[in-house]
């Protein structure tokens, strides 16, 4: 059945993602008449796209749902609140990436054009009210994605990287794709409203769940969830270091926006089946990433297998399947972009040309060389480790509330006890920083004033928001209707 023209009605709803996608059809061909010596203006204009996005978006913030496009697109608090913080941290992202990318003779208008049209797939992704907005969004995202983790083409790492990423990343989206092939066939819909409505009242549902199981291998393998996550750590590690920093950071929260609405808009009503597997992979994600984070030295692998552990804290919110739930999820979501950030962040910081300071030694002795610096790094490693009152700490506290009052408390003791094992590997970079001797002449920080600055703002934010982490969960968990 062919859909009806789109009305005006329709469009409004979409205002921030029509001019995301106009902009960066605009901004690549403007920087087809831009000198490499001329680039910062694609920079720039990159960063306004972002800041009307994000005046489009807030304008709505709060107001109630609408729909368009026959219910394919939906604009909601979700949305918009998720929508803010890609904003925001897309932003972080192109700060971090310039000085990176001009040492290393990759500061190219690609790069932006490939990322604003990520954060489409993701703007999408969150607002999507069908099965096919939602996978239009995914695919968006991620071929996007493997031309970001390619742009080094001379570096054979990277090559390698983009490609094992093509490769499971398709097998991902064809396991997604075959899941809502049986969703669609056991409920006669895309439309994730009806679906739910099917799920509530059909009888026979075992087809549908043979659907939901696929879609979850999807969602799981876009977190990079245990046991689907053999792309992380190679992608995370052979990927310039700017571009890991947007991949691991802004597409987490893309990744909860279609986990929530497949799980809770689509197959709500099947909650009390697929809460166990969320929760089973909570569990498999925060043993496996944290013990093998334990043996890295290589500090972007650490941060992948961290990453891995992040998830299953995540999922632990997500196992709850209520508006309690959801919130912590989200909550931790925005958290956890802000942190890999910053993390990410502290890596470009103190690389240069021709060196790459990805190895815990090379933050050796960096209180001795910049003790502003070093108590910045220890603010992110603090917060990732969740040491209060760091906002990781309220991260992780809130999502293993959320295990408990569903009644997962084995969860929630495995929650606890991996928190404890992953602090240790956080505790190797500070150590390295204010215990070990520097080797040669030393940690050398990056010159560029607008990457110092971001940095700090970042690092600092960690505490801040960490001491005023109520109001911020009062804030998002206003995107969700009391259950």
């Amino acid at each position: 059945m062919a859909l009806p023209m789109p009305t005006l009605a329709d469009l409004m709803p979409l205002r921030p993602e029509i001019f995301v996608c106009g902009a960066a059809f605009a901004l690549l061909m403007v920087d087809l008449f831009l000198s490499d010596a001329r680039r910062g203006l694609t920079h720039f204009l990159a960063l306004f796209i972002l800041a009307a996005a994000a005046v489009l978006t807030a304008r709505e913030l709060g107001a109630e749902a609408t729909w368009g496009f026959a219910n394919q697109f939906v604009r909601d608090p979700v949305g918009d609140v998720l929508k803010l913080a890609i904003y925001v941290v897309a932003a972080a992202s192109f700060v971090y990436a310039k000085p990176y990318l001009q040492d290393r003779g990759l500061f190219k208008g690609e790069f932006y054009v490939l990322c604003l049209f990520s954060v489409l797939g993701m703007m999408l992704m969150v607002s999507a009210g069908s099965m096919l907005v939602l996978y239009l969004g995914l695919e968006l995202l991620a071929l996007s994605s493997y031309g970001l983790v390619a742009m080094d083409r001379d570096n054979a790492r990277s090559s390698e990287a983009a490609m094992k990423y093509f490769v499971l990343g398709s097998l991902a989206s064809g396991l997604l794709l075959y899941g809502m092939s049986m969703v669609y066939g056991a409920t006669g819909s895309l439309q994730l409203a009806e679906i739910h409505a099917a799920a509530a009242s059909t009888g026979d549902r075992t087809l549908l769940l043979f659907g939901v199981v696929f879609m979850l291998v999807g969602i799981a393998f876009k977190f990079g969830a245990a046991p689907f996550h053999m792309w992380l750590p190679d992608v995370y590690h052979g990927a310039p270091t700017a571009i890991t920093l947007f991949i691991g950071s802004a597409p987490k929260l893309a990744a909860f926006g279609m986990a929530y609405r497949l799980l809770e808009s689509g197959v709500g009503p099947l909650d009390a089946q697929w809460q166990d597997m969320v929760a089973w992979l909570a569990a498999l994600s925060l043993i496996i990433g944290n013990l093998v984070a334990l043996v890295q030295t290589n500090l972007k692998r650490m941060l992948a297998y961290s990453t891995v552990s992040h998830v299953g804290f995540l999922f632990m919110g997500l196992s709850h399947g209520g508006s309690l739930g959801y919130g912590a999820a989200m909550f931790y979501a925005i958290s956890y972009a802000l942190m890999s950030a910053a993390a990410f962040g502290a890596i470009v910081l103190l690389s240069r040309k021709g060196h790459e300071a990805e190895e815990i030694s090379d933050f050796r002795g960096l209180w001795s060389r910049n003790p502003l610096q070093a108590m910045l790094v220890m603010f992110i490693m603090a917060s990732l480790a969740g040491v209060p009152p760091f906002l990781g700490f309220w991260a992780k506290l809130e999502v293993l509330l959320a295990a408990v009052d569903a009644g997962l408390v084995w969860l929630a003791i495995v929650g606890v006890v991996c928190a404890v094992i992953g602090a240790f590997y956080y505790l190797r970079v500070m150590k390295a920083m204010f215990f070990d001797e520097p080797e040669g002449e030393g940690p050398r920080l990056h010159t560029d004033g607008h990457l110092r600055v971001v940095f700090a703002v970042n690092a600092s934010a960690l505490l801040v928001l960490g001491l005023f982490a109520g109001s911020l969960l009062h804030w998002v968990s206003l995107a969700f209707p009391a259950s």
